[in-house]
């Protein structure tokens, strides 16, 4: 089971003057239990084709399908269909309005008439999945710090019971703790058999926690598939915007000391390479 995007092309203010295509022939893939991360310079595409695979936006053409069938935004199917993928905004402030945390992540569920102790259940699981503590829930949101904010957004989604977590860069701003915190919730949520598709520009995170990595540059796929293989591609085509992290660029300088190791690993990998060749030519 998977969700899909096939040759999407995305025009805004199609048929005026104004035109800007800010997609061009996109596809991809996530299936359930994958974290596919979409990576690219700010202008590349990446929150576009983030909306349409919530079905927020028609694409101009080309077709998106979940669990092989496919939806047209705005048809009764794609009401079901938004049941099963969760998007959550760059910014959480865009999506609060309730005077409550728990309101917030009531409100879908509650809408799709969930009520009295199911609720209840059901917002505390979303809540517990998040790594939100039960003493926010009866916060305002706007009163909760940054990454506060950003965990209760995503209950409020998970509350839905998606397959697919659509999340547009959701780390941004935060700590490094912070950080630490989002990715391990996304990694737990994969194991649970959830697609994570992580739209984000830091490619430290791509490299080290996707199964899959789709790069963006304006517009058009640049490269698709395995940490490594993107980590090969870039090493060779840089693309703008795009940083390199410290693993990768301290790998790229083995290689051109002659020592192969792997680009896409955290230096422990590396380190371990290096430990397995050194043993090899001592035998």
């Amino acid at each position: 089971m998977s969700i899909k995007a096939v040759n999407i092309k995305y025009i805004y203010n199609e048929g005026t003057p104004a035109a800007v295509t800010a997609l061009d022939g996109i596809s991809l893939e996530a299936e359930r239990g994958e974290w596919v991360s979409v990576v690219g310079h700010t202008g590349s595409g990446k929150s576009t084709l983030a909306q349409h695979l919530n079905l927020l936006l028609t694409p101009s053409s080309g077709t998106v399908s979940i669990d092989g069938a496919r939806v047209a935004p705005g048809s009764r199917e794609a009401r079901d269909a938004r049941r099963k993928v969760g998007l959550v905004f760059q910014y959480p402030e865009s999506q609060f309005f309730a005077e409550t945390v728990r309101e917030e992540i009531a409100f879908a569920p509650s809408n799709w008439g969930v009520g009295g102790a199911a609720l209840d259940a059901c917002v505390a699981e979303a809540a517990s999945s998040a790594g939100l503590s039960p003493s926010m829930l009866g916060s305002n949101p706007f009163s909760l710090s940054g990454g506060e904010r950003r965990r209760a957004a995503i209950a409020s989604v998970l509350s839905m019971k998606p397959d697919y977590l659509v999340l547009d860069e959701p780390t941004a701003g935060l700590d490094a703790s912070g950080v630490r915190g989002l990715t391990a919730t996304f990694k737990d949520l994969c194991s649970k058999g959830m697609a994570v598709i992580h739209v984000t520009h830091d490619m430290e995170i791509a490299m080290s926690m996707s199964d899959r990595i789709a790069v963006l540059e304006r517009g058009v796929l640049a490269v698709s598939g395995t940490p490594e293989r993107v980590a090969e591609y870039l090493s060779e085509r840089p693309v703008k915007g795009l940083v390199m992290p410290p693993s990768v660029r301290f790998a790229q300088g083995l290689r051109e000391k002659g020592v192969r190791v792997p680009l896409a690993s955290r230096v422990s990998g590396i380190i371990e390479a290096l430990e397995e060749a050194r043993s090899r030519r001592g035998r």
